[in-house]
């Protein structure tokens, strides 16, 4: 007990900080109403709308074939961009960003939290969609979970770098209109849900260097084909880079 109450007690270790801290920001975001409708509600929405429609037919598979892959993506987008974006930006507005930064936590831990957080969050979205996919008569190939679960972890990258720019740069109200404004325009018209070649001819030509198209096409590719598109790839690779380093240049905490 003395041990315990020692006032030359440390904090505990950094990777203990950032699993309580993550801890901390999943239970927040699960338990957000409006966070759970865009990360869960939503993407089921499109998907059971995507399978009972003739969007999606002749594209190489069966319709919930090809949408299971886009709904997956949209979930990264979903979870990483829009509800970590307005999170991280009421909490820059509150101070409580301003008071964790100085905490044994630091910015570094702060940040690995979030990132944690987005990871589980992910996995749950994952699960759920990829049961209801099955019961609507998902069949993907199994090896291409391996592949299509390291797409999901690059996209999520990309976009937290993109929410996290995005809150570190605005006020919170207009983090919350930006989010949800990119969210709709890119699920509808970004290449994330809706293969390009179903877009209008006018941005056929655009989504594919968009962090939505490249993670949508890549994922569908993996998923409907076995292999993964390396332009894609590299695509995804530097929004993340270029997004982290704007956020990392331009980031307030207050």
């Amino acid at each position: 007990m003395s041990k315990l109450l020692s006032p030359n007690a440390g904090p505990a270790s950094l990777p203990r900080r950032i699993m309580q801290q993550g801890r901390y920001e999943t239970i927040t975001m699960l338990r957000n109403g409006e966070q759970l409708i865009l990360a869960i509600v939503l993407p089921l929405m499109a998907l059971v709308g995507l399978a009972v429609t003739p969007l999606l037919d002749g594209l190489g598979g069966s319709r919930v074939d090809v949408a299971t892959p886009g709904i997956l993506a949209l979930c990264a987008m979903s979870t990483a961009f829009t509800g970590q974006g307005i999170a991280t930006g009421f909490d820059r507005r509150y101070g409580v960003l301003r008071f964790l930064s100085t905490t044994p936590l630091g910015r570094t831990g702060l940040i690995a939290g979030k990132v944690l957080a987005v990871l589980v969050v992910l996995v749950l979205q994952v699960l759920v969609v990829g049961a209801v996919a099955g019961l609507l008569g998902w069949q993907p190939r199994p090896e291409a979970w391996i592949p299509g679960l390291g797409l999901l972890i690059l996209g999520a990258a990309a976009f937290t770098a993109l929410g996290l720019l995005v809150a570190g740069t605005v006020r919170p109200e207009a983090t919350l209109a930006i989010t949800n404004l990119v969210w709709i325009l890119f699920g509808a018209l970004g290449g994330i849900v809706v293969p390009a070649e179903r877009l209008p001819a006018l941005v056929q030509s655009i989504v594919h260097f968009l962090p939505s198209g490249a993670l949508g096409e890549a994922l569908r590719e993996a998923f409907l084909q076995g292999t993964v598109p390396l332009a894609a790839v590299v695509i995804l690779v530097l929004w993340t880079l270029v997004a982290g380093a704007a956020a990392i240049r331009w980031f307030k905490w207050n």
